[in-house]
């Protein structure tokens, strides 16, 4: 058994590796290793094989690959591109123009893929050359492109929130429903901060598009259809209790085949590139995820969650004073740390607490997931915010970082709002679940 200032010297060794660049499963892994050897017996670090293989059993974890999948394979079928031009016909008319799109699209995208990274990486490419002919400001079209991209796992089936879920034992199927207000609001934000600068900039935006027919923009519609009906099937799956999370995410897989042939890209060669893509991405998150596992199995042993509920407990602090304390933490956090190693290398010290203090687990997914995704457009070590300048391939880092600035705000906003109405993130979980 050990104190809270030994756990607290851990999480700072812990820190201090991934600093020092450190992949962050080796750094959980050598914590995890340290730990056991000092304070418990070198036969737990003979049990990692067997805590790996019990770890990853869990079923709901299956999903994971499932959707990733799933996103590259609407992808590739060229699904997204056509989705992307058709909310353009009809967001072009806001302020801001073509900016709203990159907002919608992102949040489409989302819904159905449930990674940040392959959110921005898909908008970006088919986002930037329609802007490269217009008059738009550099800036706001790449900042709106990142914060798009934040919505990827934020608005159900977010990979984050299956990922919580396991590693807090927490319903992903409440999580899901808990996200679906939270992020439409956050949607909505995105585009009223568009709005905001069309007015406060006139000159960053091109504020009149030229319209298509109004017959040719209704036939365009359909291309609405392939990623709406794949959302469909996948929340209506779950919440009518026809599929568990994994089963949804594999009868998503199913649909998105004839839409990818309807398209007239569904070839061998595809599915190829779809598996390999999803194999690799796979063997990363799983591989981070584990590990986070055997860190929590070791702090188990080490009575680290019940010497952190008695700290909380002795403090006498609300449970509004802890949450902002963990949201500057975690605002301070994601200037240096991405959303997974964030979230899996805090949850088990952070989890326990939060129980402690009598917070709904449901609500605090939610929001530690908005925190981490916060962490996506926070330079300089943001994500998504690379991978746009990666696909962009012109300019410098600095114009993205810029552009990211209003929407950084807007997300603070939502924090604001999460915290002072929860009942945003918790009615519907509620209503579904009884």
């Amino acid at each position: 058994m050990i104190g809270v200032g030994e756990a607290a010297i851990g999480f700072g060794v812990l820190v201090g590796l991934l600093f020092l660049g450190l992949h962050v499963a080796t750094a959980m892994f050598l914590v995890s290793v340290l730990g056991a050897s000092l304070y418990l017996s070198p036969a737990l670090v003979d049990a990692l094989g067997t805590q790996l293989w019990a770890s990853m059993e869990d079923y709901v974890l299956l999903s994971i690959p499932l959707y990733i999948l799933l996103g590259e394979i609407l992808v590739r079928s060229g699904s997204t591109d056509k989705l992307y031009r058709s909310l353009a016909d009809w967001l072009n008319i806001l302020p801001g123009g073509l900016l709203h799109t990159n907002i919608a699209a992102s949040a489409i995208f989302s819904a159905v893929s449930g990674s940040s990274v392959a959110t921005a990486a898909t908008v970006a490419t088919v986002a930037l050359p329609s802007f490269r002919i217009r008059k738009y400001d550099d800036r706001l079209v790449l900042g709106s492109i990142a914060a798009g991209a934040s919505l990827g796992n934020l608005i159900p089936p977010g990979i984050a929130l299956i990922v919580y879920g396991a590693m807090t034992n927490t319903s992903v199927g409440q999580l899901y429903a808990a996200a679906v207000i939270p992020g439409i609001l956050m949607t909505v934000l995105f585009m009223a901060t568009i709005v905001l600068m069309a007015w406060l900039k006139p000159g960053w935006v091109r504020q009149h598009e030229e319209l298509d027919r109004l017959g040719l923009r209704l036939r365009r519609l359909v291309d609405l259809l392939p990623p709406l009906v794949i959302f469909a099937i996948i929340m209506g799956s779950i919440y009518s209790g026809w599929a568990t999370v994994t089963e949804s995410a594999a009868l998503a897989c199913v649909a998105a085949l004839p839409i990818a042939a309807m398209y007239g890209r569904l070839s061998i060669r595809m599915l190829h590139d779809c598996f390999v893509a999803t194999a690799s991405l796979t063997a990363m998150s799983l591989l981070i995820l584990s590990v986070a596992f055997y860190l929590n199995f070791v702090l188990g042993l080490l009575g680290v969650t019940p010497a952190l509920g008695a700290f909380v407990t002795s403090l006498g602090a609300t449970q509004l004073m802890l949450i902002l304390a963990l949201t500057v933490f975690y605002l301070l956090l994601g200037v240096f740390f991405e959303t997974l190693p964030m979230l899996v290398g805090t949850v088990p010290v952070v989890f326990p607490v939060i129980v402690a203090a009598g917070i709904d687990p449901v609500w605090f997914g939610v929001f530690i997931v908005l925190m981490c995704e916060i962490s996506l457009i926070s330079p300089p070590v943001g994500m998504t915010l690379y991978v746009i300048q990666a696909v962009r391939k012109e300019g410098t880092i600095a114009q993205v970082f810029a552009g990211t600035v209003p929407f950084f705000i807007a997300m603070v906003v939502m924090t604001g709002l999460l915290i002072a109405f929860p009942g945003m993130a918790t009615w519907l979980a509620r209503l579904a679940y009884g």
